[in-house]
């Protein structure tokens, strides 16, 4: 079959690239730059998502729970496991592969990964996560009982615990866990496991038999282990270190590491072949599969996964598996949607043989015992969700499935192992959900850009503007600002800061342009600000925060450069500008406060020392956006005398976060009204200094989170401000933040920093090819900025129990209520946030229909 698919394959003509189609049942707007399309399903079936690319599955669609991460074939019955780690409940679902239907669940306190069947198919193993325990359950005919838990540091339960009581969440306050449990690999005669502990940066030696960790074997600092593969004949155990870009090899008799292999970065999911020969090992943070002769302990190859051979990194690749003849290797490409699929008949010279359409961001790829059967795990499912049922007054623990976090609802794929004939439509149909271009990453995708635009292009041709200041505010979606806009796509009953209270923001949307069709690429903070500085969010970033939104303080904030293991190998903005030579300053971005008190703010990154304003006050709810504002226009004020400014600025305004009703604070219209007052002085200061010629100001949220839209949640603020912008325009082109960062980076002449930027188009339709010099003019306040909440306000015994000392600590559902509740009164009923209800899309067919 693998000889018929590369005879099939080679010569291959793929399809042109889908052809955008106006959505049906959306209002015609005036004045547009162009016909809209707006995010859903097309014509052929398959779902545009708001950033740019489009799902279209292949198989049948079984639906799954809260982010499913992990897939595990029973070794003798039909039944499949599969393990979930969201922002919602924790638990492994079993399932028969012969209907898909579930048999059973077994909930879990929580979950970071780790999911093994014992050699014989009596017990199921699942990672207790940051309580750093082991779940075990006995299993019969596809039912799971008996839990019982496994204490890797420490004592643990004695007995076995009745599976139908919650266990506590251990040490879930203030206290630190040693660690966290990631891969898991039981030996044959089932005495023992072996357990990655994942931020205890070492592997632990479990004895089955007497129930408790005899051996802990350290690993280097910052290694993060995360997958283990155990190689018996050879007594070895594979270990990959997902934060040091290697493999250990253990002796697991000796209990001492033999050797360490390099790899690119971010190794995760590996596989070893039946005879031990071959080791296959994931790079997540890369595009690439690294591959050993483990026999001879010696790199063989390393095969690239991306659907582009010089596409930059963002495909994610983080689940392998083969076929039963280990002639061909499927690879998970989480970010991009697909599988790759590969010949490794010699595994040192592979060929590539497609590409198979998966739902959106696949975290598991299995193929079944008897070789008939693929199956893939869709980590987020294949749609943006609707949620009709949205926090409501009174409820005090809203269901979580109508916040964003808890929106990541997971699917199965079932089909068929691909013949040659079905994966030349595979092929195509995931080429066609692509929008990278072919050329490489130097050219931008989408339509050419009109003669004479400012925007290039391509990366290095000429732009009349020099300057770009990107401006970074907090959380809030467009019908919560925009949605009184007459002229945008807006719902005035969802709007919460109508013109009264942002007439700054609403100047600017006017007098420049109006986007009424952008979207956020991130759910939450600490993957929007990823998104924002960096067009991706590794691996670690997406597995991570869902434990630290559901209220585990332990859990680490995964981003803002607070962790090395979260930064894409990619790099960030000012890393681009860093390599081309081009000035920089950051303003507050991934800059914080330091461990002490009073001490100076400081960075963790290399490329942000010395290139950020140690006097600019960082994140802090307290310190009013004006202030932040009076620090940036002195510093302007000293580049006008100078005559000289940084090409790139980055400026943090978070104060339309708000404080929520705490009593005392400023109320939330006082600081959205802070926000918008400080973002109008600094455009006004910008545009009457001499570089406003030659300057484009780009503001965008870092995320939308849980407020409402009525065309979907991922909806937001944005605004693009220069002398080169449309004046007066509505511009419904859709954006995302990565359409954004391609417009700076073509302008500043800047390579891209992942796939999403890569492919994301510019924003070429809102800028012209002629200056219009007039300045802005700020609007002062409508409202008294000195408000302060009463301390009956409607939520202020809730707002003192939130943590509002770092971004998104409080929790969202309650904390959004209490902002609606703060504008529009006591008894007032929040809608819920509006997610783009999609369909399933059908699979692809050879007579499909292009877009």
């Amino acid at each position: 079959m693998m000889q018929r698919m590369m005879r099939f394959l080679v010569g291959l003509g793929l399809a042109a690239r889908v052809a955008t189609v106006a959505a049906q049942g959306v209002p015609e707007k005036p004045a547009r730059a162009e016909a809209a399309v707006w995010p859903g399903v097309r014509p052929s079936g398959s779902v545009l998502l708001p950033n740019g690319w489009s799902l279209r599955p292949a198989g049948s669609q079984t639906p799954l729970g809260d982010f499913p991460i992990l897939l595990a074939e029973h070794p003798s019955q039909p039944v499949l496991a599969v393990l979930h780690a969201g922002y919602g409940e924790h638990e492994a679902v079993t399932l028969d592969p012969r209907t898909n239907r579930v048999i059973g669940r077994a909930a879990v306190p929580e979950t970071y990964g780790g999911l093994a069947w014992s050699a014989d198919g009596t017990r199921l193993f699942v990672g207790g996560g940051f309580d750093d325990v082991v779940y075990v359950f006995d299993h019969a005919e596809g039912l799971l009982s008996k839990r019982r838990t496994l204490a890797l540091h420490g004592p643990g339960p004695a007995g076995a615990e009745d599976p139908t009581t919650p266990l506590p969440r251990a040490r879930r306050g203030a206290e630190q866990a040693k660690g966290a449990v990631a891969g898991l690999a039981p030996s044959r005669d089932g005495s023992t496991l072996w357990v990655a502990d994942a931020f205890a940066h070492q592997i632990v030696q479990v004895d089955l038999n007497a129930g408790k960790a005899v051996a802990e074997i350290p690993l280097p600092a910052e290694s993060y282990p995360y997958g283990l593969t155990l190689d018996e004949s050879r007594g070895r155990l594979y270990a990959s270190l997902w934060g040091r870009a290697e493999v250990a090899v253990v002796d697991t008799a000796g209990r001492k590491i033999l050797a360490s292999w390099k790899t690119e970065e971010h190794p995760n999911e590996m596989l070893l072949t039946k005879a031990g020969r071959f080791l296959f090992v994931a790079n997540a943070n890369r595009n690439t599969v690294s591959v050993f002769d483990a026999e001879a302990g010696r790199p063989l190859a390393t095969i690239g996964t991306a659907i582009h051979p010089q596409a930059p990194s963002g495909g994610t690749p983080n689940s392998l598996a083969t076929s039963t003849d280990e002639s061909i290797l499927f690879v998970a490409n989480a970010n991009t949607n697909d599988v790759a699929v590969v010949n490794v008949a010699d595994p040192a010279h592979s060929a590539p043989l497609g590409f198979i359409p998966a739902g959106w961001y696949p975290t598991s790829v299995r193929t079944s015992r008897d070789g008939k059967s693929l199956w893939i795990v869709n980590g987020k499912g294949t749609s943006s969700r609707a949620n009709r049922e949205g926090p409501a007054p009174g409820i005090p623990t809203p269901s979580i499935r109508e916040y964003i976090g808890g929106l990541m609802r997971g699917t199965l794929s079932t089909l068929p192992i691909p013949t040659p004939k079905t994966m030349a439509a595979y092929t195509k149909a995931v080429y066609e959900s692509c929008p990278l271009a072919a050329e490489g990453s130097a050219t931008a995708s989408g339509p050419k850009p009109p003669t004479g635009n400012p925007i290039p292009g391509k990366v290095g041709e000429p732009s009349p503007i020099k300057h770009c200041v990107y401006i970074i505010k907090e959380n809030r979606t467009y019908d919560q600002v925009f949605g009184d806009m007459p002229e945008g796509n807006g719902d005035a009953k969802l709007c919460l800061f109508p013109e009264e209270v942002t007439p700054n923001h609403h100047a600017l949307a006017r007098e420049f342009v109006l986007l009424d069709n952008f979207y956020v690429d991130g759910e939450v903070s600490a993957d929007g600000h990823e998104w924002t500085m960096g067009a991706y969010a590794t691996d670690f970033v997406e597995r991570t925060w869902p434990l630290s939104y559901r209220g585990d303080r332990r859990v680490p904030y995964p981003a803002e450069g607070k962790l090395a293991i979260a930064f894409p190998s990619g790099g960030y903005l000012w890393d681009k500008a860093r390599e081309k030579g081009v000035s920089y300053r950051s303003y507050g971005e991934f800059v914080g406060k330091g461990d002490e008190p009073g001490a100076a703010v400081t960075t963790k990154l290399d490329a942000l020392q010395g290139h950020f304003d140690p006097l600019y006050p960082v994140y802090d709810l307290t310190v009013p956006d004006q202030r932040r504002a009076e620090r940036f226009l002195a510093e302007l004020k000293e580049f006008d005398e100078k005559g000289e400014m940084p090409r790139l600025i980055v400026m943090r305004l978070p104060n339309d976060h708000t404080s929520g009703t705490r009593p005392g604070a400023p109320t939330v219209r006082a600081m959205v009204a802070d926000n918008d007052l400080a973002l109008g002085l600094v455009i006004e200061g910008l545009s009457r200094s001499k570089f406003w010629k030659e300057t484009a100001v780009f503001v965008v949220e870092d995320d939308a989170q849980n407020g409402s839209d009525h065309v979907d949640a991922h909806r937001t603020v944005a605004l693009a401000i220069s002398p080169y912008i449309k004046r007066k325009s509505v511009d419904s082109t859709m954006y995302s933040t990565s359409s954004m960062l391609r417009t700076m980076e073509l302008i500043l002449g800047l390579n891209p920093m992942s796939q999403f930027d890569a492919a994301a188009r510019p924003m070429w339709p809102a800028f012209a090819e002629t200056p219009d010099l007039a300045p802005f003019e700020h609007r002062p306040s409508r409202i008294d900025l000195r408000e302060t909440n009463a301390p009956d306000a409607p939520g202020a015994e809730a707002s003192l129990k939130l943590d509002l000392d770092e971004e998104d600590k409080a929790d969202d559902l309650v904390f959004n209520e209490i902002i609606w509740k703060a504008v529009r009164g006591a008894d007032s009923v929040m809608p819920p946030p509006v997610r783009a209800a999609f369909v399933l899309p059908k699979p692809a067919r050879d007579d499909d229909d292009d877009d």
